[in-house]
């Protein structure tokens, strides 16, 4: 995916109030950009970092620029939450997440129960519910984690998507690390425990956990290959898909 909107490097001054971030132009010009991110944004932030930010020409829009890209010392990430979703349907379609192909159909912001989830993939047999969730948060040996702040949303997602699977639907949870500085993933226990548990549940209880790992280099940006992921019991042992 390539951003079509016109865009500026700058460089971020401040984040303020979660969803303002001050950013400064090259030719000094100094602008409130909205940023969508809703969460802590840890190791996404450093002072004076190269911001990517997109230009918005609409009347009811306040704030006309957006932060979409961030660079970090190692690489630029992807904080616009909004658009995973986005690169997750291109990833689908054009094969790159091989497990989600084969589905007649592809419908987007689908509800069940009390959840709506990102994706529904129809076929004749067996439909898949599909939550996705963006990952920023790189933690310690360079291994991707989510959430990077208490998610009582995303706990509410992992229990919906096990009642999915009780009824007999194929029930995904997809983690987008939009960042290329990472390796492997894990829940982010220090972050939110509950998120972790709940995870760990769904994932016994028969709900898929995909991770994938995109490509970043502003302004494109897409779904490239697979990460191993796994969990940590408290002794630090690693356990699950890739720690059997």
């Amino acid at each position: 995916m390539e951003l079509s909107a016109p865009n500026k490097i700058g460089k971020l001054l401040n984040r303020r109030k979660r969803f303002l971030a001050d950013i400064l132009f090259p030719d000094g010009t100094e602008v409130v950009a909205h940023n969508a991110n809703t969460g802590s944004m840890e190791t996404c932030l450093y002072p004076g970092q190269e911001a990517f930010c997109t230009y918005h020409d609409n009347p009811n829009r306040k704030l006309k620029w957006s932060v979409d890209f961030l660079k970090t010392p190692e690489s630029w990430v992807g904080v616009h939450t909004h658009r995973a979703n986005d690169l997750v349907e291109e990833g689908i379609k054009n094969g790159v997440i091989a497990e989600l192909g084969g589905y007649k159909e592809c419908l987007r912001e689908q509800v069940f129960g009390e959840s709506r989830f990102d994706f529904l993939l129809l076929s004749a047999t067996n439909n898949a519910y599909v939550e996705v969730k963006n990952v920023t948060l790189k933690g310690p040996d360079d291994i991707a984690m989510f959430p990077d702040s208490p998610s009582t949303r995303g706990q509410k997602h992992l229990r919906e998507l096990v009642e999915v699977r009780k009824q007999g639907h194929r029930a995904v949870m997809l983690f987008l690390v939009q960042r290329e500085d990472c390796h492997s993933f894990t829940p982010a226990t220090h972050r939110d425990p509950v998120y972790s548990d709940e995870l760990q549940k769904a994932w016994e209880a028969g709900v898929e956990i995909l991770v994938y790992q995109c490509e970043v280099a502003p302004p494109k940006v897409e779904v490239t290959k697979p990460l191993p992921w796994f969990f940590l019991n408290d002794e630090g042992e690693f356990y699950g898909p890739t720690g059997q």
